[in-house]
């Protein structure tokens, strides 16, 4: 007998595995992989070698991010389309069990653990939005709370070694770990970037551009780094803050029409995104000098688009105003 887990690599999930692996039956660990959560990480390979599972990637970013346009179910407090995700994740697992010659599907969703999206209509909701395949889905953590589904009623796995965790409080979970001698896992916590009021206000600008399309997926992951400016509908510049914000921005400078650096000054990376006019360039080339090493005080040669212009030193009150007016703040 085999299961698919959905497996986020984080506690619960692990513990899921762990109840279910317990009687005898294999478990392949499936990682969804979105633009804003999931994806190849030490941490869960860790888990899952720990556990002793086979862990596969799955990468579903475009039919996530074709949900979310109008996913059925609406979203939560920010971008997040919990319900509709976990269904379509369910719906792909489902998809994939004769491909791992597997029977039923395990998740670690807790009952009530999360108000909106773990409530018990919320997990029904999850469970309808794929029929044919309602009755193979297990949560391990709080099965004894819900209605038995098929693999309990036929024996397949005993539902009496199954669990009743409900609520946020996570002390029960903590005393499983030491009884499984689970280590090294990572803290509690959501790893979605769409529940992340910050970011979800930054993606927000892009779907009211209309840019909430897979084919312009690089601007979902350029706005996880440093500065975002906005200058009208589908013209935008990204700011480095830092080496790593740096380096994504260099990953993604072929897909700009603007890039802004200095051979010579240490300073972040700029990527301009539309058809920037030469104020908006100037504005980006400004934003380069005041974040540079020369604080905006000294003349400062840069490349843009590998051309050398010098910029003279800037007027650092007018450019406060204008970030001001352009930026949506995300730690800022």
């Amino acid at each position: 007998m085999k299961a698919l887990a959905l497996f986020s690599g984080g506690l619960d999930s692990a513990l899921a595995i762990k109840v279910v692996k317990d009687q005898g039956i294999e478990v392949i660990a499936l990682n969804f992989v979105s633009h804003f959560f999931g994806g190849k990480n030490e941490k869960a390979e860790k888990m899952a070698e720990q556990l002793g599972v086979q862990l596969e990637y799955v990468d579903f970013s475009k039919a996530h991010t074709e949900m979310m346009k109008q996913p059925v179910h609406g979203r939560g407090k920010n971008m997040n389309p919990c319900i509709d995700c976990h269904g379509l994740m369910f719906k792909i697992a489902g998809e994939l069990l004769e491909k791992y010659g597997a029977s039923f599907i395990i998740s670690g969703e807790v009952l009530g653990q999360r108000p909106m999206s773990q409530n018990y209509q919320a997990l029904e909701k999850v469970k309808g939005l794929n029929a044919g395949l309602e009755d193979l889905i297990v949560r391990p953590l709080s099965a004894k709370l819900l209605p038995p589904s098929l693999p309990e009623r036929e024996g397949w796995i005993d539902r009496n070694r199954l669990l009743d965790i409900q609520g946020r409080s996570r002390k029960t979970q903590m005393e499983l770990v030491e009884e499984y001698g689970i280590v090294d896992y990572p803290t509690p916590g959501g790893g979605c970037l769409l529940t992340d009021p910050a970011y979800s206000m930054r993606l927000r600008v892009l779907e009211n551009d209309g840019y909430l399309e897979d084919d312009y997926a690089f601007l979902f992951h350029l706005l996880k780094v440093g500065r975002f400016f906005r200058f009208e509908k589908g013209r935008y510049l990204f700011v480095g803050r830092e080496k790593a914000d740096n380096d994504r921005i260099d990953s993604f400078k072929d897909l700009g029409s603007v890039y802004i650096r200095s051979k010579d000054v240490p300073g972040p990376h700029i990527l301009g995104y539309g058809d920037l006019t030469e104020e908006e360039i100037k504005f980006g080339a400004e934003l380069f000098s005041r974040y540079s090493k020369v604080k905006g005080k000294e003349s400062v040669v840069l490349l843009i688009n590998g051309e050398s212009v010098e910029l003279e030193p800037v007027d650092l009150d007018k450019l406060e105003e204008n970030s001001q007016k352009y930026l949506i703040a995300m730690n800022n």
